[in-house]
């Protein structure tokens, strides 16, 4: 079974190598997006295997299909860049990886609250240069504080209940609430009182229809002056520019970032010797209470085994019945 996966970097292949040792599975990695301008990369494949800004719309699903491509595999949960609609017209099978390790991604949300609330990635710069002034590195506790939780799968889950080994209040929002979250403690709310009540607020929420720009201006009005915002879900669920705005005006505190709105031409790559043409991102930089990762939540080597190995099992059941164990069909893009 030949497969071209998209957007690979070597612990991409590293991975899936050894994931696939001894199984039918045949890899082409390529560097490049899937895009309109590269699809024709992958003649000859009978599966393509995608990441999260790899490009897979009408236009790119119908000319798989005329090079025979049967199976669109994602090493990603998030499936908000595929047409699925058009895919099953053209009766292209999508497979994902619902769950690697929510550890992995809940564990990197506190890191982004830890390093903005005690500045380490400030007083660490500073340190370096010899200078041991505490002046403007001041933070709070942790224990005692509000934080909400937008989205309580099992990354979302998994980061209310490290944060209520914090000893925080935990709020929460989900269409589906979970009763042994409740019962360890955490508060489910309405979205307007999770807005108000909370000192922190993180989003784990998939990139739905209902879900684009959930925080914009309205919603960050609504928040708790001075609070913090994290997002490691998907960048277009929160509005970059009315982020840019708040954070001008000083009623959002601080902000903690590992994706972004148009990262599919930053993330995943060196661009250290070139100058960021995105004006947007540039501001965000500019600001001292504001932490930005490369999507690199993920990135754990337990993370990465889980990823593959799952991939090959899509691919394989795939390859039995037709059909990827961990399917994506149009049904999920009907609202809850």
């Amino acid at each position: 079974m030949q497969v071209s996966v998209f957007s690979t970097r070597p612990y991409d292949r590293q991975s899936l190598e050894a994931a696939s040792r001894d199984t039918p599975v045949a890899w082409r990695f390529l560097e490049h997006r899937l895009d309109a301008t590269s699809v024709a990369a992958a003649e000859g494949a009978d599966a393509v295997c995608v990441f999260v800004n790899d490009v897979v719309d009408a236009a790119v699903l119908g000319a798989l299909s005329e090079l025979g491509v049967g199976l669109v595999v994602l090493r990603c949960a998030g499936f908000n860049n595929v047409d699925l609609e058009t895919a099953a017209r053209l009766g292209i099978a999508v497979g994902r990886v619902p769950e690697y390790s929510p550890h992995a991604v809940a564990e990197h949300t506190v890191a982004l609250i830890l390093g903005l609330n005690r500045k380490t990635h400030r007083a660490h710069a500073r340190v370096r240069e010899g200078n041991f002034a505490l002046e403007g590195l001041l933070g709070f506790d942790l224990h005692g504080r509000s934080v909400g939780v937008v989205g309580t799968g099992r990354i979302g889950a998994c980061f209310a209940r490290i944060m209520l080994g914090f000893g925080c209040r935990v709020l929460a929002f989900d269409p589906a609430p979970d009763p042994a979250l409740v019962e360890a403690g955490v508060d489910y709310v309405a979205f307007d009182r999770l807005l108000a009540d909370s000192d922190i607020l993180s989003l784990h929420c998939p990139l739905t229809p209902a879900t684009h720009h959930l925080i914009d201006a309205q919603a960050l009005r609504r928040m708790r002056p001075g609070a913090m915002l994290v997002n490691t879900s998907r960048g277009a669920v929160v509005d970059t520019r009315a982020l840019i705005d708040a954070l001008k005006s000083g009623h959002l505190g601080s902000l903690g970032l590992d994706v972004y709105e148009e990262e599919a031409d930053l993330f995943f790559r060196d661009l250290s010797g070139t100058v960021i043409q995105d004006d947007v991102f540039a501001r965000l930089l500019s600001f001292p209470n504001v932490l930005i990762t490369g999507h690199q939540a993920f990135f754990t080597a337990d993370a990465l085994a889980a990823i593959a190995d799952t991939t090959v099992d899509n691919l394989l059941q795939w390859r039995q019945d037709g059909r990827p164990r961990h399917a994506v069909s149009v049904e999920r893009l009907a609202p809850a």
